[in-house]
């Protein structure tokens, strides 16, 4: 038998979860159909869509049923009371999303070389620093600087692709 949510081959019949990802693998085999379901509607999922086909929301973006299991759960609940899988988010960052920490670091240290700019995807601007740099003989690093301290602080808050940077 695998495991359905990662696949992990389980030598055991009586086995109740999985040792690779703690998946109640119990509650999978009283439900008819396997997950993901929709935390908005509670309706199963096939694959992994963009939105649900049958309320037209994000998977994730409810509070109201279960992914593993598709039970109703209280939306304060942190673990379903079914099947014991988490219902807080596994991953919240986005893939491709940029640090806020590594990009304020490159603004204050290496500001003048716009290499924060580089690192968030704004070539054309970390050109036009290098270049202010050099014709300002060095002065023009303060906006470099500058710029590191506003993505620390929060003030400049998204990439090149519009993306939020991820705090660590």
């Amino acid at each position: 038998m695998n495991c359905p949510k990662c696949g992990q081959q389980i030598d055991e019949l009586n086995t109740k979860f999985c040792p690779k990802c703690g998946n109640n693998l119990q509650a999978t085999a009283d439900n008819k159909t396997a997950g993901p379901f929709c935390r908005n509607c509670g309706k199963p999922l096939v694959g992994k869509p963009e939105m649900c086909m049958n309320c037209g929301a994000r998977p994730q973006a409810g509070r109201l049923y279960c992914p593993v299991c598709g039970s109703a759960t209280n939306t304060q609940a942190v673990i379903c009371l079914k099947c014991g899988s988490s219902l807080t988010a596994e991953n919240p960052v986005v893939p491709g999303q940029k640090s806020k920490l590594a990009a304020g670091l490159l603004g204050i240290f290496l500001g003048s070389l716009g290499i924060h700019r580089f690192y968030l995807g704004y070539v054309g601007i970390g050109i036009v620093q290098i270049v202010v740099t050099i014709i300002t003989f060095g002065i023009g690093g303060l906006w470099g600087f500058i710029e590191g301290i506003l993505i620390l602080t929060g003030t400049f808050n998204k990439d090149a692709k519009g993306l939020p940077l991820k705090s660590e």
